[in-house]
C-alpha cells in the first residue's frame, strides 16, 4: 500500500492504522532501545508519502509539506510531537474485546500512531508542513528526542501525544525534581545508642515529608501541590560502613522550582549526599488559541462533550513549551491511569474516535 491513505475509504485507513499500531505494541522499545520501532515507523511513513528519516538523536521524523507559494506565502509547520519508548516491562501483547493489551498502548504509542495516521489520511497540504515525531528517551530523565528537537524546529503549533482521552486535550504539566540521596555511617554495635544509617534515612524521609507539608499548607488542589514520592530505598553494608541510599521524587507546581526543593532537601541534613537529576519546570499553556479552538470543534463533530485536564505528571511539553512558546497542547486517545501498568491497554473505538478528532482537528487549522 503505497501513498496517502487519504486515497483510501476512511474504514480502510483506519484498519490500516490499528495493523501499525499493534505492529508498534509488539515491538519492544524501552527508553534507550528504540531503534527497532522507530526504523518501523520511519518505513511505514515512508511508504504513504511522508518524508521520513531517523535523525541524529534517533527520533522517527516524518514531513507532509504542501507546495507554498501561489497566494499560500511561506511554510507555516505544526509539530505531531510523540514519543516511541516505554517504560520497562513487556506484558503479553494481545487482542481481546475491543482491547489492544501491551506495553505502550496507551503511554505513548496510541496518540503516537494516531498521529500518524491522522496526518496520512489528509495528505500534504498547502502553505503546511506537517511534523509526525516519535522521541526517543521520553520516559527518562534524559528527555533527548524533544531536547534535540526543541534547538532545531520552530513550529506555530504543537500538540504532544499523551493519553488525554479522546474527548480531552491536556493544558499543563507539573514540574519535576529527582534526588539520589546517600547516607553512610561506620558500623557499630546494634546494642549500642548510636542511630542505624536506615534510621538517619528514615528521619531524613520524615523530615522532608513535614516540611513539604508545611509548604503545602493552604493549597487545596493537587495541581497546586509539591507532591513527594519516596521511589527506591536500599541498605548494605560492607562490613565497615553502612550504606543507605533512596531516591526521592517531586511533582512541583508552577509557582515551585526546582532550586527550592533542592533547598529543603539540604536544610533537612546538611551531612547527606545528595545528586540532583531530572529537573523540569511546570509548564501551563494558553488556552485561547485557534489549536485548542479546532480540537474543541473537532471533539464536538465526533460527537463529543469536550474538556480540559491539568496533568501531575510531567511531559515532552515541558521541555518544548518554554522553547517553543507557540499555542500547544497534549492530546491521545487512551486511560493516563493505565499508564505503566502490567494491565496496559487501549479501547480500539476510542483510538479510532482520537485519528478522527486529529484528522478533523487538522482541517480546521490547516485549511481555515
Amino acid at each position: 500500500m503505497i501513498g496517502s491513505l487519504s486515497r483510501l475509504p476512511v474504514e480502510t485507513a483506519l484498519d490500516d492504522g490499528m495493523r501499525l499500531l499493534q505492529e508498534l505494541v509488539e515491538i519492544r522499545s524501552p527508553s534507550g532501545q528504540e531503534g527497532p520501532a522507530v526504523n518501523h515507523l520511519v518505513e511505514w511513513m515512508a511508504r504513504r508519502g511522508f518524508a521520513a528519516h531517523r535523525d541524529a538523536a534517533g527520533n522517527a521524523i516524518g514531513i507532509l509539506e504542501g507546495p507554498s507559494g501561489n497566494g499560500h506565502g511561506p511554510a507555516r509547520e505544526i509539530v505531531l510531537l510523540g514519543h516511541i519508548d516505554t517504560v520497562p516491562g513487556f506484558p503479553r501483547v494481545t487482542v481481546r474485546g475491543g482491547k489492544l493489551y501491551g506495553r505502550g498502548a496507551v503511554d505513548a504509542k496510541g496518540p503516537l500512531a494516531a498521529f500518524a495516521v491522522a496526518a496520512a489520511m489528509l495528505g500534504p497540504l498547502p502553505g503546511w508542513r506537517i511534523v509526525v515525531v516519535g522521541a526517543v528517551e521520553e520516559e527518562a530523565a534524559t528527555s533527548k528526542g524533544a531536547r534535540y528537537l526543541a534547538q532545531r524546529r520552530k513550529p506555530d503549533m504543537v500538540v504532544i501525544g499523551e493519553p488525554t482521552g479522546w474527548h480531552r486535550v491536556a493544558l499543563g504539566y507539573k514540574g519535576r525534581l529527582l534526588a539520589d540521596v546517600t547516607i553512610q555511617r561506620l558500623l557499630s554495635h546494634t546494642a549500642g545508642p548510636e542511630s542505624s544509617a536506615a534510621e538517619l534515612a528514615v528521619a531524613f524521609w520524615n523530615c522532608v515529608t513535614q516540611r513539604v507539608a508545611a509548604l503545602n499548607a493552604g493549597r487545596t488542589k493537587i495541581w497546586e501541590q509539591v507532591q513527594p514520592s519516596l521511589r527506591s530505598i536500599c541498605s548494605s553494608d560492607d562490613g565497615m560502613l553502612e550504606t543507605v541510599q533512596m531516591r526521592l521524587g517531586f511533582r512541583l507546581p508552577l509557582d515551585v522550582t526546582p532550586d527550592q526543593i533542592k533547598a529543603l532537601l539540604v536544610a533537612c541534613d546538611e551531612r547527606v549526599g545528595i545528586d540532583f537529576k531530572g529537573e523540569e519546570y511546570a509548564y501551563r499553556a494558553e488556552k485561547n488559541t485557534p489549536l485548542v479552538r479546532a480540537f474543541l470543534n473537532a471533539i464536538r463533530e465526533q460527537g463529543g462533550e469536550p474538556g480540559f485536564v491539568v496533568k501531575t505528571g510531567t511531559s515532552d511539553m515541558n521541555v518544548v513549551g518554554p522553547v517553543w512558546r507557540c499555542p500547544i497542547v497534549a492530546y491521545g486517545p487512551g486511560d493516563s491511569s493505565l499508564d505503566h501498568t502490567p494491565n496496559e491497554h487501549i479501547a480500539l473505538d476510542e483510538w479510532r474516535a482520537g485519528v478522527s478528532v486529529l484528522a478533523a482537528m487538522l482541517r480546521h487549522c490547516l485549511l481555515n
